[in-house]
């Protein structure tokens, strides 16, 4: 997911990104208007208007999910909606259940047909010669009227019981009570990608047919909209996927065996070269065989440059969990991923430390781990 979309920063403690075809629809917007012999900022402005709506009705879906007690972690924005990280599993959990779940779902839409009627309201007390239903629909010539349909397209295809949208993710919680969660999103992911696939097609039948204005105006969205849709609903099931390989992976499996400690009483020009000489970038350190804290190469840098040479003891932190070897990666990652985070998970057998797991290796560790796995089938 983050592979195709670029970061927009973190506001009110939530991480923006927005999908890289967001671009390729600028890009399209600018050339078309230009083919078309109009200004090429309308072209930009009408690509605005849809961030825009987009935007307004995931910040209301956020405010809704706030409101319930869910903390949005990040929200990727997708021409068709966006879709939401949260701050844990279980709150991930929450959201798709009940009260919370009928909420999201409704927001969304409630929120761009209002948009929408505001903007038609304001059109209808400014002025008389512009015909809200005339087509084309949306259009770079009127920015007002597109900006009105542009909300109504949003809210409409939202209600669409095709997962990601508003609606299929309803149809996903009611799949799930009888098959459970992965199922049911797999299934759901499926039957969302079937249908962008269906509009597809759909919108390149449109266009076979000669001389119809309301056939053209409707082709490229419904072409559009079809293949947003699969986009959105495959990323879904990849995610989906991650997860129920992750609930199948023990931390015995991904932990690095081979690592360095550091004594409490190392000074820190002392760690600094054991540092040089290892690829950890965060090390247990010990007092007596005893597990006392953890600290990372850059507090070892961070330290020595402002403080000068001093102890471990004075920079390592003491906040720290473990983990048991048959632990799952899943109970791990929510301890490395939660609000106060972690540096380093150790598992311990007794009073040993067998092992270790950071952010940094557990990427790269999953991605070995899989190949072997996949390596194993093929020779089964």
């Amino acid at each position: 997911m983050r592979a195709w979309s670029m970061p927009l920063g973190r506001w009110f403690g939530v991480h923006l990104r927005i999908h890289y075809f967001f671009l390729l629809l600028l890009f399209f917007g600018v050339l078309s208007t230009d083919l078309a012999g109009i200004a090429g900022w309308r072209g930009v402005m009408l690509w605005c208007i849809l961030v825009t709506a987009v935007l307004g009705r995931e910040t209301v879906r956020a405010l809704t999910a706030a409101w319930h007690g869910l903390s949005v972690r990040s929200i990727l924005l997708l021409p068709i909606g966006g879709l939401f990280s949260y701050a844990s599993p279980e709150m991930a959990e929450q959201a798709a259940e009940g009260w919370p779940q009928i909420a999201l779902t409704v927001a969304g839409p409630i929120a761009n047909l209002m948009f929408a009627g505001i903007v038609a309201a304001l059109i209808a007390g400014a002025t008389a010669q512009v015909h809200i239903a005339a087509l084309p629909i949306v259009t770079p010539s009127h920015l007002m009227r597109s900006a009105v349909w542009l909300n109504v397209a949003l809210a409409v295809m939202n209600c669409i019981p095709a997962y990601p949208l508003d609606a299929g993710r309803m149809l996903r919680s009611t799949v799930a009570r009888a098959r459970g969660v992965t199922q049911a999103t797999r299934a759901a992911s499926g039957l969302g990608q079937m249908l962008g696939i269906a509009a597809v097609i759909a919108g390149v039948a449109l266009l076979a047919i000669p001389n119809t204005r309301i056939a053209a105006g409707i082709s490229p969205w419904l072409i559009l909209t079809g293949f947003f849709v699969f986009i959105g609903a495959q990323l879904e099931d990849q995610g989906v996927l991650f997860q129920s390989v992750v609930e199948t992976v023990r931390m015995r499996d991904v932990m690095l065996t081979q690592f360095s400690t550091l004594s409490a009483s190392d000074t820190l020009e002392d760690a600094l070269q054991r540092a040089v000489h290892s690829m950890q970038d965060v090390f247990p350190v010990v007092r007596g065989g005893t597990l006392v804290g953890a600290v990372s190469r850059q507090n070892i840098v961070e330290a020595l440059a402002s403080e000068g040479n001093s102890y471990v003891q004075g920079v390592m932190t003491k906040s720290f969990q473990t983990a048991l070897p048959d632990d799952s990666l899943v109970k791990t990652l929510r301890r490395i991923l939660g609000e106060q985070g972690a540096q380093l998970v150790p598992v311990m057998e007794g009073e040993r430390i067998v092992g270790i797991v950071t952010p940094q290796n557990l990427s790269q560790s999953m991605g070995l781990l899989n190949q072997s796995r996949r390596l194993r089938r093929i020779e089964d």
